[in-house]
């Protein structure tokens, strides 16, 4: 996204100063109706179909150097084309697809710039993107995630948009679906630069956020909740969005500190 300033009002729509890439238009359907000339607008810029330069208030789904889960809106004897929120929809040459893409399905993909062309264009081939670079990362830092790929292991994810990480399915206590974005944990930096990720914050930090959750979620719903040691862990997770195991230790961190008292119909504050 840019933030240009328009430089003149035309009856199809504004120009916006590009600086060494000249006026840029921005068609009249994407001006706000209060707009003057002087106003700084946040724009996305990208070719027309005719190799313009052309400015839209649209954002879209995903800009250069991210990866996103787009479907496919049409296709063509050249390739696919995705929708990424804008008009113009985004292409992806059949060199670029793993299998053949199909309308109406949803794909990874990487967003660059085609270098010969120079247009923005997709690759659902996306292990070409990734970075090779060792992560700086520390263990349990926060990062971003989108989930890639379902394997025997657990789930391939990529990481800020950069690196290629893995959630091991003994660690999943949640649905996951390809396309979902969370946030995560570092659990630990590997030699050839993959990542292992974490959907919680491990050890002692997990056990003390979440010691502050349930006693806030105590005071909340009247000093009781019916869940304990012996629930299920799918109910655990679906009230609170922890591990059993977090649970447990939580609940024994609070108990220690005469917070709460146990009995047989679940929790209660002491």
């Amino acid at each position: 996204m840019n933030c240009l300033k328009v430089v003149k009002k035309v009856n199809f729509g504004v120009y916006l100063d590009g600086g060494e890439a000249g006026e840029i238009l921005l068609p009249a359907r994407y001006v706000p109706e209060d707009c003057q000339t002087g106003d700084d607008l946040d724009v996305f810029v990208y070719l027309d179909n005719e190799e313009r330069l052309v400015a839209t208030t649209q954002k879209p789904l995903a800009q250069v150097g991210e990866f996103a889960c787009l479907q496919v809106a049409w296709t063509n004897q050249y390739g696919a084309f995705l929708d990424w929120g804008l008009m113009k929809d985004l292409f992806v040459p059949f060199r670029e697809q793993k299998t053949e893409m199909q309308k109406g399905h949803y794909y990874i993909v990487h967003v660059h710039i085609d270098e010969e062309t120079y247009r923005i264009m997709a690759s659902a081939r996306v292990e070409h993107y990734l970075s090779k670079r060792i992560p700086a990362y520390d263990e349990g830092e926060e990062v971003g995630i989108l989930v890639w790929q379902k394997t025997d292991l657990g789930y391939k994810v990529i990481v800020d948009h950069q690196f290629a990480g893995l959630v091991y399915a003994n660690e999943v206590f949640r649905p996951l679906h390809l396309g979902d974005r969370l946030t995560a944990y570092v659990k630990h930096v590997r030699p050839d630069g993959k990542l292992d990720i974490a959907l919680q914050r491990q050890g002692q930090e997990a056990v003390a956020d979440f010691s502050d959750t349930l006693l806030d979620y105590l005071h909340r719903h009247g000093g009781h909740t019916p869940l304990g040691d012996k629930s299920p862990a799918d109910e655990i997770y679906a009230t609170f969005g922890v591990s059993k195991k977090v649970f447990k230790k939580a609940v024994g961190d609070l108990y220690k500190r005469r917070m709460i008292t146990i009995s047989d119909d679940g929790l209660h504050l002491q």
